[in-house]
């Protein structure tokens, strides 16, 4: 994925992470507050809770649980980054929230891609969000194009999106300079919309969201507030609806600090599926030898001893970082056992502190991978729950927006 997460897609997801957001999209979310009376009572902090609106959907009026959709696109390998900062996370979600996990095939083709590889890395994909510690007891793991409403909504959303919104992102912008015009197709510049759809369906009240993504969740939000007005409201209860609010505008959750995973050989970059080299990053399947390699290659200083959150150290931080996350250990702890150490001494217990961690993963998409019927029924059961939501909204909209019904 060249794009993640939730998302992540975020939809990059993402392996990123941010404190807050900037003030400019804070006072841009202020005034469209004020303009939509509606939401002019909404916090701003992630953690604010959106307040129940009976004129929604059915699910959410009698849902206790927030609810959150995420998601990783199935190009390239799922590495460190991915998993540290997006999925790892998930499984804690997944306890405290009404969680919808999905594989966003439809935004790996926003990009020349390989067709042969598609399928088959879209199930990896989900076999590793389920060897992570998905559980789908708790939630729904399916596939972005086995709901079909994602494409539909896409298609309505575009109507009411000023192409100005989707002229000014910065991904589009700078994607499109490297790939050049004749290379880019218009999905690249809907993509955002395409990935509003995936929030809205499911009238998500969080969203996990990263640097690299909060520009879309800020289009996201404004594209809510704009249907909403346009055709909520009166004027949908008008039409034979229950009136109200069409969509929820989600909030944005920001992913825990020491989230964010750098290259191997460049500490002021974000661990990426697209670099170049796959010596930048440790993949989740990478085995012993493999990584072990990476890591005694990995770039380091010639600074003495270890420590976090030296600004001439980018690398030594982001080393540390990784190891505190995989032992679970605190920074406190870290520091203090790692202070005195030399950069042999480190990247063995590094190395051997990640291959524990990522053994019973490993071992564990061994199985499921091989039980090709056991995974395309947990897709099939997914994508069922997801649709009975996602129908849902899909049909208030059309009917909102005049259609004729089926």
């Amino acid at each position: 994925m060249s794009r993640t997460s939730i998302l992540s897609h975020f939809l990059n997801l993402s392996n990123t992470s941010s404190p807050h957001l900037s003030c400019r999209i804070q006072s841009r979310f202020l005034k469209r507050a004020e303009l939509f009376g509606d939401y002019a009572s909404r916090g701003r902090c992630f953690c604010t809770l959106s307040v129940p609106d009976s004129n929604v959907s059915d699910d959410s009026a009698t849902s206790v649980r927030k609810r959150i959709v995420s998601g990783v696109q199935p190009t390239g390998s799922i590495h460190l980054g991915n998993y540290l900062g997006a999925i790892k996370n998930w499984v804690s979600l997944q306890d405290k929230y009404d969680t919808l996990f999905f594989i966003v095939d439809l935004h790996a083709i926003t990009l020349p891609y390989d067709t042969r590889e598609l399928s088959k890395a879209t199930k990896d994909t989900a076999a590793i969000y389920l060897a992570c510690g998905i559980d789908t007891s708790k939630a729904s793991v399916f596939v972005q194009s086995h709901v079909r409403a994602h494409v539909e909504l896409l298609w309505l959303l575009s109507s009411a999106t000023p192409i100005g919104w989707l002229n000014r992102m910065i991904q589009f912008k700078e994607k499109s300079r490297k790939a050049g015009d004749e290379n880019v197709g218009v999905a690249l510049l809907t993509y955002p919309v395409l990935m509003a759809s995936d929030i809205l369906l499911y009238q998500s009240d969080l969203v996990p969201v990263g640097e690299d993504q909060k520009q879309h969740l800020e289009l996201t939000r404004e594209l809510a507030d704009r249907v909403n007005h346009l055709y909520g409201g009166r004027k949908w209860k008008k039409l034979g609806g229950r009136g109200g609010s069409l969509f929820k505008v989600p909030e944005p959750l920001i992913p825990p600090a020491g989230a964010r995973v750098m290259s191997l050989t460049d500490g002021l970059s974000k661990m990426s599926k697209s670099a170049p080299s796959d010596q930048s990053r440790i993949n989740l399947l990478d085995s012993k030898d493999v990584i072990a390699n990476k890591i005694k290659r990995c770039k380091t200083d010639s600074f003495p001893g270890l420590e976090f959150d030296n600004p001439d150290r980018p690398e030594c931080n982001n080393l540390l970082s990784v190891y505190q996350l995989v032992t679970g250990k605190t920074k406190e702890e870290v520091a203090q056992e790692c202070q005195n150490m030399n950069w042999g001494t480190f990247k063995v217990v590094l190395t051997d502190a990640l291959v524990a961690h990522l053994n019973p993963i490993q071992v564990r998409y061994e199985e499921i991978i091989s039980d090709t019927g056991y995974l395309d029924g947990v897709l099939a059961e997914g994508a069922e729950k997801a649709a009975n939501i996602a129908d849902t909204t899909l049909k208030n909209v059309y009917q909102a927006m005049g259609f004729l019904q089926r």
